[in-house]
């Protein structure tokens, strides 16, 4: 699309080329019997077609622009798994349930997007199982719509030295139930699928 604003804001161009006594020529053979145009109109016709050109010209870089903000590039999607495996490995949360390989999923593709950058789009990242995940650990191939690159992510959960969360009694006291345990993540990556 947008090369056909650039091939429109050229032909405007040399619309505003064409000079005045050969379309005063094209208008008599068509209308003999018509008025002479006074170079006034010509003047203001040029600059009409030269103003038209800028605008559909100006509407093609837009349009490249968003086609480009549309899909991933190799250089986006690099430093977004490198961002996203650095906010991973340093990431803790509180859980009970061990989580499955579509929570790790979930959270490496979220990191992702999120480091993603003002240029890249806000989804199309996909993090496939490499299928030797288990609940401590899975390794992810990362990849995202047109990049060609893909990147191998792996994370692993220990759970943490500093205990987890006690919930108060209903008193005030202690409470009754076992602590919820705070998990820490370890993040790494390479280039390539896993």
């Amino acid at each position: 699309m947008s090369m056909i604003s650039f091939a429109l804001a050229a032909v405007l161009l040399l619309a505003a080329c064409v000079k005045a006594d050969r379309v005063r020529a094209w208008r008599h053979a068509f209308n003999p019997s018509g008025d002479e145009l006074p170079d006034a109109a010509f003047t203001v016709g040029r600059v009409v077609f030269v103003v038209l050109a800028g605008v559909v010209a100006f509407s093609g870089f837009q349009l490249r622009a968003v086609a480009a903000d549309s899909v991933w590039s190799d250089d986006e999607l690099s430093h977004a798994v490198d961002y996203a495996t650095g906010d991973l490995d340093a990431h803790s949360y509180l859980g009970m349930d061990a989580p499955s390989d579509s929570d790790y999923e979930s959270m490496v593709e979220d990191a992702v997007v999120r480091r993603g950058g003002g240029g890249a789009p806000e989804s199309g990242v996909s993090a496939t199982p490499s299928g030797t995940g288990t609940a401590t650990q899975g390794a992810f191939t990362v990849q995202a719509d047109g990049a060609d690159a893909s990147f191998c992510v792996s994370v692993t959960r220990t759970k943490s030295k500093d205990g987890g969360y006690d919930a108060p009694g209903v008193a005030g006291g202690a409470g009754t139930a076992d602590p919820v345990p705070l998990y820490e993540l370890a993040a790494t990556s390479h280039k390539g699928p896993c």
